[in-house]
């Protein structure tokens, strides 16, 4: 009966180890960990290559950007357990034994694809000014119309924004700064929308409109100075949207939208760069600066500690501080702008994928 007892105990753990091994799986458990790993890590690089670049132009560098076209997770589990053991007899010197051995091996092996975004189709979508009907529909969604405009618009009917390009930078008029203040006022009362019409060739056209019924005075008086600002008739009150930076012609709005490349170099005119880089032509000199600054890029030797993006050039860390909710702002803007741009579909080769091991 002993030896009966025996065998039943190794052939329930040999069913137990089987058990044990037959049963494992890794991959829902990787999930919740790997989805928003990989998430952040890509969102933070994205980040940070739009700071850089922002950062290169100021030192008329070359902008460069790569996309992580893909990524492949790819795990590995291999387990075992083995039992051996040897029943003697009564009479027998060795006796009763059992052993057991055990062995896992983990693999992680991870593949990244890189897309260097080049091509034609990229380069004109990113030098193609923004359509007017795209920057006001992010008014219509909510995007404060002082930021927006401010960041996206070079002029509003021939009235100008700050500019900013290689070599030549200058302040924006005071009647542009007060009618972005305007829209802001007008745009939280609700007196200010936007709406797509079709023509009868069916190409949608995007119309301006103010407001005119259940406004207080105060609400009135804005639209009535907007209009004055921008030369814009005073017994109107759509405007069609257009494309052009001098004035439009009745019932237009003219609209000087600026391209990608033009927004992040108006960016750049907001980075704080060493005085010794200017003074030797390594960077655009500084604009004046108001102290309302609408974005803000810190330049420093050591790496800041409470950064919502940073990245290191030029022997400097540039960065954009964490409390800093509109630099945060304007910065998250051009990264949610670039989706806008045409992609360059077939043309973003060549390819290089490495397997992270």
């Amino acid at each position: 009966m002993k030896t009966a007892h025996k065998q039943n105990l190794i052939a329930a753990a040999l069913v137990c180890a089987l058990a044990v091994t037959g049963c494992q799986s890794i991959g829902p458990h990787t999930v919740p960990t790997d989805r928003f790993d990989y998430s952040s890590a890509i969102a933070d690089s994205w980040k940070q290559q739009t700071l850089l670049n922002i950062v290169k132009l100021r030192y008329l560098d070359l902008p460069v950007f790569v996309d992580v076209s893909s990524v492949v997770a790819g795990y590995s589990l291999q387990t075992g357990i083995g039992i051996s053991g040897m029943l003697s007899t009564g009479n027998a010197i060795q006796g009763n034994s059992i052993s057991g051995s055990g062995q896992a091996i983990y693999t992680d092996r991870p593949t990244i694809t890189y897309t260097p975004l080049t091509g034609q189709k990229f380069l004109r979508g990113l030098m193609t000014p923004i359509a007017p009907k795209n920057i006001f529909s992010m008014l219509q969604s909510g995007y404060a119309a002082d930021f927006v405009l401010g960041l996206t618009v070079e002029s509003l009917n021939g009235v100008r924004n700050r500019t900013a390009s290689a070599g030549a930078a200058g302040e924006a008029e005071p009647e542009f700064v007060r009618v972005l203040q305007l829209m802001r006022e007008v745009q939280l009362a609700g007196a200010v929308g936007m709406r797509l019409q079709e023509d009868k060739e069916k190409d949608s056209t995007a119309v301006m409109f103010f407001r005119r019924e259940n406004l207080p005075p105060e609400i009135m008086d804005k639209l009535v100075e907007i209009r004055r600002l921008l030369k814009l008739p005073g017994d109107q009150h759509q405007f069609k949207l257009i494309y052009s930076s001098a004035a439009g012609g009745a019932g237009e709005l003219a609209v000087g939208s600026r391209s990608m490349l033009q927004i992040m170099l108006a960016f750049a005119s907001y980075v704080d760069v060493p005085e010794s880089d200017t003074k030797e032509g390594r960077a655009i000199p500084s604009l004046q600066t108001t102290g309302t600054d609408p974005v803000k890029v810190k330049c420093s030797k050591d790496k800041p500690a409470d950064a919502f993006a940073a990245v290191y050039y030029h022997n400097h860390w540039f960065w954009v501080d964490d409390r800093d909710w509109r630099s945060k702002r304007a910065l998250s803007t051009i990264m949610f702008l670039f989706t806008m741009i045409e992609g360059s579909g077939d043309e973003r080769l060549p390819l290089l994928t490495i397997p992270a091991q």
